[in-house]
């Protein structure tokens, strides 16, 4: 256990401007939820990593110009982390690039290839669901069923207000069951 540790976020963060060794406690307690975003955002761990090394560094870097404006530390490093995965999609949108993770076969084989094959088979028309959705409804997604994150601080992260927030939320849920219900999956 740290010193560190002990600190609320607010303090902690305004130590962190005057001592580098306690934006690595920063590091610590945040690391684990922004790679979790990254990855989805992504799919790729690779890629992930590298994305997350690159918002801490940032991070790192501007730590001094950060500013407490009632949302939490998270909001900031979040905002950081999606301007980054925006940046690489951008980047490998102009230059596609073939992924060996999606080759991958697991070792042993399943006790019931016939469901195992079907949950795979709905998993990937869900995810390519997901995929034809606008990216910021991708982002909510995210935000809301990976990170569990509240509205508001969603809100704080996407730039939007928490009723915009709801309203892109209950927009974004009808999209996917209509798109999935044509394709005949639910």
């Amino acid at each position: 256990m740290s010193a560190y540790d002990s600190l609320d976020e607010a303090a902690l963060v305004a130590l962190a401007k005057q001592e580098p060794e306690a934006f690595g406690a920063l590091y610590e307690r945040y690391v684990d939820r922004i790679y979790n975003y990254i990855y989805y955002r992504v799919g790729s761990q690779e890629e992930a990593e590298d994305l997350t090394a690159r918002t801490f560094f940032k991070a790192l870097d501007k730590i001094g110009d950060y500013e407490d404006r009632g949302a939490p530390f998270t909001a900031w490093l979040y905002r950081i982390a999606h301007n980054l995965v925006a940046n690489w999609h951008r980047q490998r949108s102009r230059h596609p690039i073939l992924s060996l993770e999606d080759l991958h076969t697991p070792q042993q084989a399943p006790a019931n290839p016939g469901q195992v094959v079907e949950k795979r088979e709905t998993r990937a028309e869900l995810l390519a669901a997901i995929h034809r959705l606008p990216s910021d409804r991708q982002e909510l997604l995210i935000l809301k069923f990976v990170e569990r994150l509240p509205n508001a601080q969603i809100g704080e992260i996407m730039g939007r207000t928490e009723s915009s927030i709801k309203s892109l939320y209950h927009r974004t849920l009808n999209t996917l069951r209509s798109d999935l219900n044509e394709r005949g999956l639910f």
